[in-house]
């Protein structure tokens, strides 16, 4: 179990005021898993946080943006659900659904080695989340053991479906993706992946489940992943003796170089496993496995009888979380027992048909079937040769046909009423070769080249091909992105080809390009109209932006062309988008007077507001504004400003200095906030203050008391 690090800055952090960080569950080569709370919705959830080099790379995010919209419209019970996606200046992260438990490999790791039931019981799931998944257009691209969770209440998930790619959006691509200890050949080739890459994943996954570890090892990864690409997947009983044939077969069968030779997808894939579970013995579902006596028992797989109605697999304790891997990996207590549910569709046996064919002898005929000829079962047991049902079958329908054919003529023909019939016979056969040889020949049987009708209205297409003999001409409506309206787009035969006039040319006649309606998307947030047009089979443009005083920032404020209008299939719509309301400086008011600082904030669209508490100041005069809040930066039209005004000087009581030394009383008045000027009398030789201006009373403070000094 991976321990919190004390001094993360993110845990006990909340992300986007919503998902707050509870501890730190694993760090991986794209990613750190946070156990998180969704304070809004009060649930446990499992943050997967980008690291910052990810988080900053703009392509990265709009690609994984892409796929986590394609991701979280997937919904199955094997499958870790997405929740929520984010990318801002801080980071960019993934939420999904929180599980409870432990990952495929710390079951390998506990385990080793299981057995064919065991490994089989837990493929089914895995399988079965891989086939929802293709069938929604997804392909996980990362299919490993580190993927695969198990919760506590025994749910088998596959994840990290947040970095797959749609099925439609696949391109060949340099970028090797997936862990190189189950990654495809066409992948390490640089040919693009599809459903089948998973099928090889899961493949050296189940080759892994058996044995206890992978088939290829290298010093350095590119020599596992060229292995891929050049050695054949060996056989797990060479590591395990004793497995069936069975299981090497499937290993094969889904490890395959040339994806052509593997399943075509999770749906193929589970119906041949479960055929495979339900054709092997106890025995054989037993083979192999872990000799550990402490190895965990597991319950009947698919094969199991028809009134079972829940089948269970008992995975034993997990000792030891496996770390440091790109997936979601919940800690939880390792001492826990958790239990595999039964597969969804337990393989069943179809009751026989009473009649699997029409010319069925048993079931047609009544009275006549094997028993009606004796017991010809034993004459096949005394040559030491059994015979199957069909065979069976098909001897009893011999031997019924056999008994139906009269072996006497009842009564003898007329010699010259039987040369007479033969006559009329050839002369009929004669009429009907000569017409078959007119029909095929020159008439409507005849052979003719259909003619290139492509780009021609329907009446000249009609035309050259009434030339050529054709008389039915059906035609059908498609749409074309190139061949205008109402021209033909092709035939049914293709030009050139060769058809019997009789059969007629099909015209493919052109509607024009399909027009997609410009949906409604003014008003709505950017991300959310992007979503729309892509459904409406349009693209995003050009994105200007526009300071607008009512719209928030992100809403569309408009959209070029317009909702309603129609166009084809990709057609850009561009979009202006609110920026809020335009910024404005604060001025500075400070010495202005009240009433000149309030006009100058209401000029500009600010709100002015008095401070309920004046001060003081030496310098500021009473009733102007002595400071503001804010002082400077920006506000939107509206925005207040607070002004604190003057109470002018404070008037201080004015000491009588007579009589004083001029250091001493210069000291003193000072200290009261007086400035102080000294003029001496005669020279200033005593050092004593004679005279005081002004001498008692009260004085602003800061202003000037005169001492003159003999």
């Amino acid at each position: 179990m991976v321990q919190d690090v004390p001094n993360d800055p993110l845990i006990g952090s909340t992300i986007d005021d919503r998902y707050l960080v509870l501890s730190k569950v694993a760090r991986g080569g794209m990613s750190t898993v946070y156990l998180a709370k969704d304070v809004r919705l009060n649930r446990n959830i499992a943050l997967k946080i980008l690291h910052p080099h990810l988080a900053t790379d703009n392509a990265f995010i709009e690609r994984l943006q892409r796929e986590a919209w394609s991701a979280a419209s997937l919904s199955h019970p094997h499958v870790v659900q997405i929740h929520d996606h984010g990318a801002g200046a801080a980071h960019a992260y993934l939420v999904l659904e929180y599980i409870d438990g432990h990952t495929l490999r710390d079951v390998i790791n506990k385990e080793h080695a299981l057995t064919p039931r065991q490994a089989l019981d837990l493929l089914d799931p895995i399988v079965e989340g891989l086939a929802a998944a293709h069938a929604a257009g997804l392909v996980h691209r990362d299919v490993k053991p580190e993927n695969v969770l198990i919760s506590r209440s025994g749910w088998v998930k596959i994840g990290d479906f947040g970095l797959s790619r749609a099925v439609t959006t696949t391109t060949n691509t340099g970028t090797l993706l997936g862990t190189v200890g189950y990654i495809a050949p066409e992948l390490v080739n640089g040919e693009g992946g599809d459903a089948r890459s998973d099928i090889y994943s899961a493949g050296i996954m189940l080759y892994e489940l058996l044995t206890g570890e992978q088939p290829f090892h290298g010093q350095v990864p590119i020599a596992v992943a060229m292995a891929h690409v050049r050695d054949a997947v060996p056989a797990p009983s060479t590591i395990v003796p004793g497995l069936p044939a069975e299981m090497d077969e499937l290993v094969r069968y889904m490890t395959e170089k040339d994806p052509d030779n593997r399943p075509a997808n999770g749906a193929s894939l589970l119906e041949d496993l479960r055929h495979i579970w339900a054709t092997l013995t106890p025995a054989e579902l037993d083979a192999g496995g872990s000799k550990d006596s402490s190895a965990p028992e597991f319950a009947a797989g698919p094969s199991a009888a028809a009134d079972t109605a829940a089948l269970t697999s008992a995975l034993g304790r997990v000792e030891d979380q496996a770390a440091g891997t790109d997936v979601i990996e919940i800690s939880g207590d390792s001492r826990a027992t958790t239990v595999i549910t039964a597969p969804t569709y337990p393989t069943s046996i179809l009751p026989a048909s009473s009649r699997l064919y029409v010319d069925d002898t048993e079931s047609a005929v009544p009275g006549v079937g094997p028993d009606a000829f004796g017991d010809y079962d034993s004459d096949d047991a005394a040559s030491g040769q059994a015979l199957s049902k069909r065979e069976a079958r098909a001897e009893a329908k011999t031997r019924a046909k056999a008994a139906a054919q009269p072996t006497k003529t009842l009564g003898t023909g007329h010699p010259r009423r039987r040369a007479i019939i033969w006559v009329a016979v050839v002369v009929v056969l004669g009429i009907l070769a000569a017409f078959a040889g007119w029909f095929l020949a020159l008439g409507p049987g005849a052979l003719a080249t259909v003619p290139d009708v492509h780009n021609k209205s329907v009446t000249q297409a009609q035309k050259l091909l009434n030339e050529q003999g054709f008389e039915r001409l059906p035609t059908t409506d498609v749409f074309d992105e190139l061949v205008a309206a109402g021209t033909v787009v092709d035939t049914d035969p293709a030009a050139g080809a060769s058809q019997r006039r009789f059969l007629g040319v099909t015209m493919h006649v052109s509607r024009g390009p399909v027009l997609y309606n410009v949906p409604q998307v003014a008003g709505k947030p950017l991300p959310e109209a992007t979503t729309a047009l892509t459904d409406a089979h349009l693209a995003l443009g050009t994105v200007a932006e526009a300071f607008d005083e009512k719209v928030p920032a992100g809403i569309v404020l408009s959209q070029d062309p317009p909702t309603g209008t129609e166009f084809r299939n990709g057609t850009k719509v561009n979009l202006a988008v609110s920026k809020g309301p335009t910024p404005i400086p604060v001025p500075s008011v400070v010495g202005k007077t009240d009433a000149a600082a309030k006009t100058a904030l209401k000029d500009l669209g600010l709100v002015p507001a008095i401070a309920p508490e004046q001060l003081n100041s030496p310098t500021v005069p009473a009733g102007s504004v002595l400071s503001q809040t804010p002082e400077s930066g920006n506000l939107t039209a509206g925005g207040t400003v607070t002004l604190t005004l003057s109470k002018g000087p404070k008037m201080v009581k004015v000491p009588d200095m007579v009589g004083k030394q001029a250091g001493a009383a210069t000291a003193e008045l000072k200290a009261l906030g007086f400035n102080v000027s000294v003029e001496n009398l005669l020279g200033g030789f005593f050092g004593t203050v004679r005279f005081q201006d002004p001498q008692g009373g009260e004085a602003p403070e800061g202003s000037i008391i005169t001492l003159k000094v003999i």
